[in-house]
Formats: structure tokens, sequence, C-alpha cells
């Protein structure tokens, strides 16, 4: 079995993600069924791109089901990009589109006094309950966030842009990060490491 299931989310940043785990020795398979998302050790959900075609992806293929109950039964997951954003309720990008609903609340615009999207590093701040994520610069691309707070239970680590942001959560196995830690140098290649060492 492969140490780690690949989710495409129809426009995900496949090659990237894939390179990160070959770097650490991790092997990778791409789900193609959505009984592979129910019974696999560690699934990753990459995503690049536009909220409704990400979600629309997953439902097609019956992947959005498999995936949320995946979550809520806490196992070890961890969404990048438009992956953390389709574990909200919605996103003002796609008013009439239903993410995967694992956590309230709806993703919004990043302010239009500052440059959208948002394309480069930014300083990734944990906070309190943290264990995965620790202090460090991470490379973003987006024009959309996720606010705090969270759900009690949830870590959160916050930047800022235009006003703070939830750039990363945590809790047990799972990971959501809006920043590419495959992108993210040494910094985001020890985030991956280290929860491909402390989920299971």
């Amino acid at each position: 079995m492969s140490d780690v299931l690949i989710v495409p989310t129809g426009t995900a940043n496949l090659a990237s993600v894939k390179a990160a785990f070959q770097r650490l020795g991790a092997t990778h398979a791409i789900a193609e069924q959505a009984a592979e998302i129910e019974t696999a050790e560690r699934v990753v959900m990459p995503g690049v791109g536009a909220f409704a075609s990400s979600i629309g992806h997953l439902r097609r293929r019956g992947f959005a089901a498999a995936l949320t109950a995946r979550l809520a039964a806490g196992r070890a997951t961890f969404a990048v990009c438009v992956g953390l954003q389709l574990l909200f309720e919605g996103s003002e990008e796609s008013p009439d589109t239903r993410g995967l609903g694992v956590l309230p609340g709806r993703i919004t615009r990043l302010p239009d006094s500052v440059r959208v999207p948002q394309l480069g590093w930014n300083r990734v701040e944990p906070h309190a309950g943290c264990r995965l994520i620790e202090p460090g610069h991470a490379y973003f691309a987006n024009s959309f966030k996720a606010t705090p707070p969270l759900p009690d239970g949830w870590a959160v680590a916050t930047a800022d842009h235009g006003g703070p942001f939830i750039a990363a959560f945590e809790r047990g196995s799972v990971l959501a990060c809006q920043f590419h830690p495959e992108l993210s140098g040494a910094w985001g290649r020890a985030l991956i490491e280290r929860w491909l060492m402390k989920a299971a």
C-alpha cells in the first residue's frame, strides 16, 4: 500500500505535490475510486483553481462523500490551498455552490486594499495547540481566505494580508494549509514530513 493517496480535484497541482512526497521517500498513488479514499492510511487533497469546479469534480467522481466521512472521523488527511477551502460550507467565489461542510462558515475574498491574488511568501504564526505547524514563511497563491475562529478542538495558525486570516489548521491527524507547503522550501518540507510521521 502507498504511503499517501492523492485525491485529484480536477485542477490539482499533482506534479509538485507528488514530487514533494518523492523527495521524502514516500510512495504515492492517485485515487481512482471512492473506496480507496475510505481505506487509505493517509490522504492528500491538493487543489489549484476555482471552488466550484473543484467540488464539482469531487462530487462527479463520488469522492466528496468519502472525504466528508473520512474528515468527520478524524482520519489522516492533508488538504492544500483550495483543498482547505472546500472543507467549509461555501465560498464567496461560488455563492450557489456547497462545500463539503466539514467546518461551519464561508470562504471570503481578500480585501481590495491589498494585492489580490496574494502571490508570494508570508509569515505563518501558529496559535496554542498546534503540534504540526511551526512558525515560518510559506508560499501563498490565493484570492480567498478562511477567517478565525474555528470550532473548539481545532488549532489554528494565521497570516496577515489585509488583516488576519487562517493560514493553516489542524486537529489530530487532519491538517489543512492555505499555503503551498510543497513550494515552501525547507520549512514546507519539514511540515509535510511531520505530518507523514505523526499522522496515522
